[in-house]
């Protein structure tokens, strides 16, 4: 049950003066409440901070006032020119001066009477509004306010600017604002003292109030102490929710798995090259996991080509040494089955029973691999989100290892976990995350990093080229591939949308086709599974060897004799995708090389982008450069990523707050994991404040 002294909090925006059903439409539309959810609700409303303000006391004068500029001007009304009769496109300007200067203050489909009324010939007025410079002339088009000087001296002279949406006032927004703070009650203080005192922050409601009561420019800077202490508050929220989650899930735990080494060391003889450094403390931080009480929850991020399959293998055989099963979910069928291609032999070298299990395997063979997970004699089952349907039942399903983290939800994460008692989890990304970005995304896991490249691999040579000179690429490609070379074509984005994706494939499938012959093939996202699979086959084994693919080649697939890359429109894609479809190629020892192609004239940040590719292939540094150039917001892909969205904390702005609060919050869980302390019950109230209270039902079912 929610705690009483947030119930003002939690009612319908309704409630408040001067907001009715319609007006509350308006706001949930601002506020971008989810379809079905209500009304949007107080606490809603508190959180939605201004981003600029009007100043009042910037009053420069007509002359001086700056293009764009906000500013307040004391005129004479001179003369109204309404537009000629019938010809209402055309709008209404009314003429004023100061002593600097002519005005033109312009309204469309404006009412006349209601104009001359409010602005009498030669009466003073004071006009507040955004100034435009048109054919040399200062304009203001709807001003935001028009008062005589009673009225004026009765306006604040700052007042906050909020983002809008249609059919909702500005002073309708500031009134519910207002009427919002004025609901907020005295709460009990959840944040560390010393934080508190070394930081120089005000208490939470004090923080709200001056967020909303901006008096400076500096007053909306994310590192100002009111937003900052904010922040850290929305952050404080989810990292706690984290941190509740991960001790819940280690409560239903208690399995030490400790293998022999016998099968690690099989692998280890079979493989033809050593394991790199991360990559034996990567399985070293996994071994004392497995060895440890308490449940594993590891994030293992490796750029591509790192090793990450390896790692996940010597993972499967300590917990198969140990005698229990291993599950390795991959996002596509595609990649599901190359990663079994790949570990097979190794298994065998192991004597670790493998199998694969996608949506394909049907009738007799699908319940011959269900039976064999069912009585143990099926080691590691490799497959799609199929293995943790209803049905799929484990001996002893000690370790899931789930590739490619952001395409699944935690939900999905937890259901895989659920197939066994106290299974560990390892969860493997080739996503380069920054720092911050892992932490709040993934603050319940620990993370190991492979930072080197196996031996053996060539860097890869990158170069921008001009779309204009298509002609010449398309005639080094078709001699490269006559030598005997394999290429990948990547299309464009289009759009967000599969299906034009793969038209736009098409059409280039069928112009290089024609101008090389039939070694062209194609792949893209709208083509059955069989079909691309027998696409990646032919060009694996070298019939084909061009293949002209959408941004499904983007996971996973391994072509070691690949080694030309040509991305079109490289302008178009993200810093993390351009890295993943270049780490396609220079996975053999040969010399590789990419291409992106661009369409000029380039925009500041794709010329950032594509500069930052020519000079690094270190994917933990492109994903730092990604976050800078493109703000945190679509980083981790959509919405269904996982990632909590936060509204007022930033990860750029923010950054270094995140590893406090997840401290704080480790600590909290440590000394008081019931949150029954006096600070533990102020913080119940911050986990509600910003929606992270299924946490508490957490604290209920332990």
């Amino acid at each position: 049950m929610r705690p009483d002294i947030l119930n003002p909090l939690f009612r319908d925006v309704t409630s408040l003066a001067g907001v009715g059903p319609k007006v509350g439409e308006a706001i949930g539309r601002l506020l971008g409440t989810e379809e079905g959810a209500g009304l949007p609700r107080v606490v809603d409303l508190l959180f939605h901070l201004p981003t600029g303000i009007v100043d009042r006391r910037n009053q420069p004068g007509v002359a001086r006032s700056p293009e764009g500029a906000i500013v307040t001007l004391e005129l004479r009304i001179d003369r109204h020119v309404p537009p000629p009769s019938g010809n209402r496109k055309q709008p209404y300007r009314v003429f004023a001066t100061d002593e600097s200067g002519e005005i033109a203050l312009v309204f469309f489909h404006a009412e006349t009477t209601f104009l001359e009324r409010m602005m009498p010939v030669g009466a003073i007025r004071y006009v507040s509004g955004r100034v435009e410079w048109f054919n040399g002339r200062p304009q203001m088009v709807h001003p935001d306010h028009v008062v005589d000087r009673e009225a004026f001296e009765k306006l604040p002279m700052v007042e906050p600017v909020y983002p809008m949406t249609a059919g909702l006032a500005r002073k309708t927004l500031a009134r519910a604002v207002q009427g919002a703070l004025e609901a907020v009650p005295v709460l009990g203080e959840w944040m560390d003292a010393p934080l508190l005192a070394q930081r120089r922050w005000p208490a939470f409601k004090a923080a709200l109030e001056a967020a909303h009561a901006p008096s400076a420019e500096t007053d909306l800077l994310p590192e100002s102490p009111h937003l900052s202490r904010l922040a850290y508050d929305e952050i404080l929220a989810s990292q706690l929710a984290l941190a509740l989650t991960r001790a819940n899930l280690r409560r239903a735990s208690g399995l030490e798995r400790r293998g022999d080494g016998r099968m690690r060391a099989a692998i280890s003889a079979a493989l033809p090259f050593s394991l790199t450094g991360s990559q034996q403390q990567a399985i070293a931080e996994i071994e004392s996991d497995l060895a440890a009480p308490d449940r594993m929850l590891r994030l293992l991020q490796g750029d591509v080509g790192s090793g990450k399959t390896l790692v996940a293998l010597m993972a499967a055989a300590i917990v198969v040494e140990a005698g229990s099963q291993a599950a390795l979910m991959a996002p596509t069928e595609l990649l599901a089955r190359q990663h079994a291609k790949t570990l097979a032999p190794l298994a065998a070298a192991a004597g670790i029973r493998l199998s694969v299990l996608t949506g394909r395997e049907k009738g007799r063979e699908r319940q011959a691999i269900l039976d064999a997970l069912a009585d143990g004699s099926l080691d590691l089952v490799v497959g799609t989100h199929a293995v943790f349907q209803a049905g799929v039942a484990f001996r002893d399903l000690g370790l899931a290892i789930v590739d490619e983290q952001h395409r699944f939800g935690v939900h999905q994460r937890l259901a895989l976990a659920g197939k066994g008692s106290a299974t560990d989890i390892l969860v493997m990304t080739a996503t380069p995350i920054p720092r911050t970005l892992v932490l709040a995304a993934f603050g319940d896991m620990d993370v190991s990093r492979l930072t080197e490249k196996p031996a053996g691999r060539r860097p890869i040579e990158t170069r921008t080229i001009p779309l204009e000179r298509l002609d010449e690429v398309v005639g080094r490609i078709g001699s490269a591939i006559a030598a005997g070379a394999k290429a990948y074509w990547v299309c464009p984005l289009v759009e967000e949308s599969e299906e034009v994706d793969a038209a736009a494939a098409a059409a280039r499938f069928a112009e290089l086709r024609s101008a090389l012959g039939p070694m062209v093939g194609l792949v893209h996202g709208r083509m059955k599974a069989a079909e691309k699979d027998a696409a990646m086959l032919a060009f694996q084994r070298g019939e084909t060897r061009l293949l002209v693919a959408t941004t499904v080649i983007e996971v996973g697939v391994d072509v070691p004799d690949a080694t030309i890359m040509v991305i079109e429109h490289a302008e178009r894609f993200g810093l993390a995708q351009l890295h993943q479809l270049r780490g396609r190629v220079g996975r053999g020892s040969g010399a590789s090389t990419c291409l992106l192609l661009y369409r000029g004239p380039l925009g500041e940040t794709a010329h950032d982008r594509l500069a930052i590719m020519r000079e690094t292939e270190d994917g933990f540094r492109i994903a730092e450069e990604d976050l800078r150039l493109r703000g945190e917001g679509d980083l981790l892909g959509t919405k269904q990523s996982g990632v909590p969205g936060f509204r007022i904390a930033s990860f750029e702005k923010h950054g270094a707050l995140f590893e406090i609060a997840r401290q704080d919050a480790r600590m909290i869980v440590e000394r008081d994991p019931g949150l029954e302390s006096e600070r533990g019950r102020a913080l119940r109230l911050l986990l509600y404040l910003f929606g992270r209270d299924a946490a508490i039902r957490l604290l209920r079912a332990g």
